[in-house]
């Protein structure tokens, strides 16, 4: 019963969902999809509670590709590319920060977690042209199915399946599968690889 009711709900919220996509879609038509999905970002954002808690699911699985409705996405948590994919079961705290990124299924983002787009996004290479100006490169950042990501952790590289990246840690190398890593720049501390598991 409850998993009929969950779904009734969703249902309900995709509809509720519509008039924002609608208008989604035109200001990415004028403005660009990576705009638009900043600018709703912000707006989907401010909803409160549960309330919030679906409408996100469904308005963000309506604009991204390959996202489920079956996720959390916390109060306070932006996004800023439309190259986006979340899987489902996957639970993302408040105030994160998303970039460009695919987030595997079954994933934990605690508070304030930023995933930025790649570690290229600023070239700063020549001191006579402001940074704005310089340009950069975004490349999607590949997070895991069932990987950590504790409090406060800046990622800019690919983190491995079935991960845990500690509170505060700052990624700048990919995280192979299985890895516990922390620290700023974070290194390797552990495994979570069974023994005798290939």
């Amino acid at each position: 019963m409850k998993a009929f009711v969950k779904m009734l709900l969703r249902l309900l919220f995709v509809i509720l969902s519509l008039p924002f996509y609608l208008l989604f879609k035109l200001q990415s038509a004028l403005m660009g999809a990576d705009q638009a999905t900043t600018s709703w970002s912000q707006l989907m954002s401010l909803w409160p509670g549960i309330l919030g808690v679906y409408l996100r699911a469904a308005f963000y699985s309506l604009i991204f590709k390959h996202t489920s409705q079956e996720l959390v996405i916390g109060f306070g948590t932006l996004f800023s590319q439309h190259d986006t994919q979340i899987g489902p079961g996957t639970y993302i705290g408040p105030q994160c920060n998303i970039g460009k990124c695919a987030i595997g299924k079954n994933c934990l983002l605690g508070s304030a977690v930023h995933i930025m787009s790649g570690k290229g996004q600023h070239n700063f290479s020549d001191p006579d042209t402001p940074l704005r100006e310089q340009g950069g490169v975004f490349t999607q950042v590949t997070i895991g199915e069932d990987s950590w990501l504790g409090n406060g952790a800046l990622v800019m590289a690919d983190v491995g399946k079935k991960c845990v990246i500690g509170a505060g840690s700052v990624v700048i190398n990919p995280v192979p599968d299985y890895a516990i890593v922390g620290g700023n720049p974070a290194k390797v501390l552990g495994s979570r690889k069974p023994a005798g598991k290939s």
